[in-house]
């Protein structure tokens, strides 16, 4: 299961996470965001404990999506040591996101 990430959680969750990890900025209201969730789910479980996986509800939790300038979404940001190292916008296939992880785990 994907982990609720909120503006609250997102430093310590985020960026001071030891690990890769994937956040999913997305909306109820998105359709392409609701095609996204299953691959997100199951990133989550063939990752777990190599890397966290969350998602970010951007009409909840708008500080981090400002900052990091997500526009569109569903928008995929992946954070190493804090930092952005890789970014998708729109829905790409979860072969797409795996191997952006394994690059990092």
């Amino acid at each position: 299961m994907a982990l609720e990430i909120t503006d609250a959680t997102f430093e310590e969750v985020v960026l001071k996470s030891n690990k890769p990890v994937l956040v999913d900025f997305w909306a109820a209201w998105c359709g392409p965001c609701r095609m996204l969730t299953p691959i997100v789910e199951e990133l989550s479980g063939d990752f777990d404990g190599k890397a966290v996986i969350g998602k970010v509800d951007v009409d909840a939790n708008q500080e981090f999506a400002a900052k990091y300038g997500v526009r569109n979404i569903p928008t995929i940001l992946i954070f190493k040591n804090g930092e952005v190292v890789d970014k998708q916008v729109g829905v790409a296939p979860k072969a797409t996101y795996t191997e952006k992880l394994e690059a990092l785990v």
